[in-house]
């Protein structure tokens, strides 16, 4: 079974991290689809981003990276996915990724997700809480993997 992990990734946590080691064990492959929205305003480049995500799982077997645009949905199907996993920090992740599954279903004529909790030590992490830290001087290091951490902490010594 083929499933697609999908996310801004800007920049990719210990939380993220988390799941993807997870899942890895669950399906055949999985390839974590880094998203550029056009709304969003990421704070760290496509590529970049690729990169820091290529560090943090190497060694990691079957996984792969691919980039889009659009709605994953639409790349899931394009490319033969079966199932989106999702990663659930609490009870506020869960009503909008129910939503979202609900939505993708419907588009998608039945694609499912499955939702992972992430484990206890990772449930508060999110991307923004690093920036505002990182912001602030403040410690990264235990919300982010270790080359994340030292190439936000570089990009923070340049600004």
């Amino acid at each position: 079974m083929r499933a697609i992990y999908p996310g801004s990734f800007d920049p990719i946590t210990l939380g993220h991290l988390d799941i993807i080691k997870r899942a890895s064990k669950i399906f055949r492959n999985i390839t974590i689809l880094v998203s550029e929205h056009p709304d969003k305003k990421e704070r760290i480049p496509l590529a970049q981003r690729i990169s820091l995500i290529k560090r943090a799982v190497a060694g990691i077997a079957n996984l792969d990276i691919k980039t889009t645009s659009g709605l994953t949905v639409t790349y899931a199907l394009e490319h033969g996915y079966n199932v989106i996993i999702r990663g659930i920090r609490g009870a506020s992740d869960f009503e909008s990724e129910l939503e979202m599954s609900q939505i993708n279903s419907m588009l998608s004529g039945g694609l499912e997700t499955v939702f992972m909790m992430t484990s206890p030590q990772y449930s508060y992490i999110r991307s923004s809480r690093v920036w505002e830290l990182l912001k602030f001087g403040g410690d990264i290091s235990n919300l982010v993997p270790d080359s994340v951490n030292t190439e936000l902490n570089h990009l923070s010594d340049k600004s």
